[in-house]
């Protein structure tokens, strides 16, 4: 199946997006195991599978619509500390946000309802659940300071229990 070329360009540069929000995840999950917040890797971790399975998705678009997948990730800076992780985490699911939408309606404009669909499943994961939770964890420091979230990410984990 040939694809529009509008929208095969659009899907791999969300594609590169994606292979970068995961590889950042991947980083920032890594750093919360060895600081022994458990709970912020498994939460960590767990989006970090989502962000592969979103790869997967547009590659499997990418593909059947006739393109040739873009496989490099687009460029990211790691965070340092736990706080400057999740707001660049946050970030990046802004921007993924944006893009999304930004791709749903030029899929729409061009009558790829198949392609839109997969954005906009994309989006609900974005919006109502990464970004949701990486808000309440930024939204918790502010609440009761950095030393005591801290505290209650220690140990081991399970991303439905952890804090928020």
């Amino acid at each position: 199946m040939q694809g529009n070329p509008q929208v095969i360009d659009y899907l791999k540069d969300l594609l590169r997006g994606e292979l970068a929000a995961r590889d950042q995840y991947f980083i920032h999950s890594r750093n919360y195991e060895d600081q022994g917040f458990g709970r912020l890797y498994e939460r960590i971790d767990h989006e970090m599978q989502e962000e592969t399975e979103h790869a997967d998705a547009l590659m499997r678009r990418i593909l059947m619509l006739g393109g040739k997948p873009d496989m490099s990730p687009k460029a990211f800076t790691p965070g340092l500390t736990v706080e400057e992780m999740l707001r660049k985490d946050l970030d990046t699911e802004y921007e993924v946000r944006d893009a999304l939408r930004k791709g749903a309606a030029l899929c729409e404009s061009v009558g790829d309802y198949v392609s839109r669909d997969i954005l906009v499943s994309q989006l609900h994961d974005t919006e109502e659940d990464h970004a949701y939770w990486l808000e309440k964890q930024l939204g918790l420091i502010a609440k009761i300071g950095l030393p005591n979230y801290l505290q209650s990410q220690m140990g081991e984990g399970d991303s439905s229990t952890s804090a928020g």
